[in-house]
């Protein structure tokens, strides 16, 4: 079991995007991948695949080049046993070059709360090092940080 679990609630919905978050943040290729199917489907950006294994080696991938990531996820709808969430991340690249990525996923979870399918739609934009809003230390976002509407994003 991997809780909540759907059904999902309003709650529920907002504990399982929290979470999600809090392990993103972590910026933990295996730890994160333990929260999907081992048959998994993702859509992310242009990329399709499938498998935990599969989603480990996208996220070490992604993490080497993404310095410096944080993370909000928002919850934007919920169903019986999908989540649609709302999200931006602030990161930079190895030349210090800061993005900040917004999109939208939608997830859907088997009955022991593992995530089944993650589609993803993100697009970047380039800000500048003064722009950022992300400014808590690396790891999950503290308690007291504001979150995307409060951010106004």
């Amino acid at each position: 079991m991997r809780p909540p679990v759907p059904p999902f609630t309003a709650e529920t919905a907002a504990r399982k995007a929290r979470l999600a978050e809090d392990a993103w943040n972590s910026r933990d290729p295996a730890r994160v991948a333990l929260a999907y199917t081992e048959d998994s489907r993702w859509r992310n950006r242009a990329e399709f695949f499938t498998g935990r294994a599969a989603i480990e080696a996208f996220l070490a991938r992604k993490w080497q080049r993404e310095h410096d990531y944080r993370l909000i996820k928002e919850v934007w709808a919920f169903t019986e046993d999908r989540i649609a969430v709302r999200f931006a991340y602030e990161c930079h690249d190895g030349a210090g070059a800061w993005t900040r990525a917004h999109g939208n996923e939608q997830w859907e979870f088997d009955a022991h709360g593992l995530m089944r399918r993650r589609e993803a739609s993100i697009n970047d934009v380039a800000i500048a090092a003064a722009d950022r809003r992300f400014h808590w230390p690396l790891g999950p976002r503290p308690g007291d940080h504001p979150g995307l509407t409060e951010l106004g994003l």
